[in-house]
């Protein structure tokens, strides 16, 4: 791996404003009903009679280095980035099954309403190619959201890191260590919300038979179109014209330090 993207965010600095929401749905066009990312809040403590200061966790896929969805995958379609250590969703092989959703103890995944197949916070990969960090964090008033690569020391991730050693948690689940990459400054509250994961392992069968049938049905798809587009030019290119055709004739056949919470 040459790079390991992350997200380190200062969650004092969260308002709470759900900017980092609205600009996610904008800028990948997610389904209306369902997020990519999120804001939980931690209720207030009631301190001599008066409540304290409340507290904003700001969230969404941790792109973890053992993440259990990728075992949960029966075909394939979800998949650890061997250059940048993202979590990603091959939409040409997801078969919408739902079992990466139950295997994530974050519950950061969600079957698309429209498209019928898995989804998640993927980093806006459109925007860091054109060199561009991720809509939430462009977006976020207060910059309580920073993005980075994790093995360059220069990067703003890097550096809030490094400058903060000793006061960075990590948001674990109990059941299972799935060695999140999202970082929080000192605090990750609220706390307990994650969820226990499905086991992935009773899935192992169910992978090796249906994976090479999606892989084999996709790459047949895709077999299919070129022929018919190789047939379409050799038409074109010695086939009848003029009246011979059934349009001319007028034929009627012509017709994808951790923290457990």
């Amino acid at each position: 791996m040459t790079q390991k993207l992350a997200m380190v965010i200062d969650s004092a600095r969260c308002i709470d404003c759900k900017g980092c929401m609205a600009a996610c749905k904008q800028a990948n066009g997610v389904s209306r009903g369902v997020w990519r990312n999120w804001i939980k809040e931690a209720v207030p403590l009631e301190v001599n009679g008066k409540l304290a200061r409340g507290h904003f966790q700001p969230g969404a896929c941790m792109h973890c280095d053992e993440p259990t969805c990728v075992q949960a995958c029966p075909t394939g379609a979800t998949y650890k980035d061997a250059v940048n250590g993202t979590v990603v969703i091959d939409p040409k092989l997801c078969i919408g099954c739902g079992n990466c959703i139950q295997a994530c103890p974050y519950g950061a995944r969600f079957r698309d309403p429209l498209k019928r197949i898995a989804d998640k916070c993927n980093y806006c990969p459109e925007r860091r190619a054109a060199g561009l960090v991720p809509a939430c964090v462009d977006t976020c008033p207060t910059k309580a959201r920073v993005f980075g690569d994790l093995n360059d020391p220069n990067s703003d991730a890097a550096k809030l890191l490094a400058a903060n050693q000793g006061k960075v948690v990590r948001v674990i689940a109990k059941q299972r260590d799935t060695k999140p990459n999202m970082y929080y400054i000192a605090s990750t509250a609220p706390d307990g919300w994650t969820v226990q994961p499905v086991d992935p392992l009773s899935f192992d069968f169910l992978a090796g038979v249906v994976a090479p049938v999606v892989k084999w049905a996709v790459g047949l798809s895709g077999l299919g179109v070129l022929v018919m587009l190789g047939r379409q030019l050799a038409t074109g290119a010695g086939g009848p014209a003029g009246p011979a055709g059934p349009e001319a004739s007028g034929s009627a056949d012509g017709k994808k330090e951790d923290h457990h919470a």
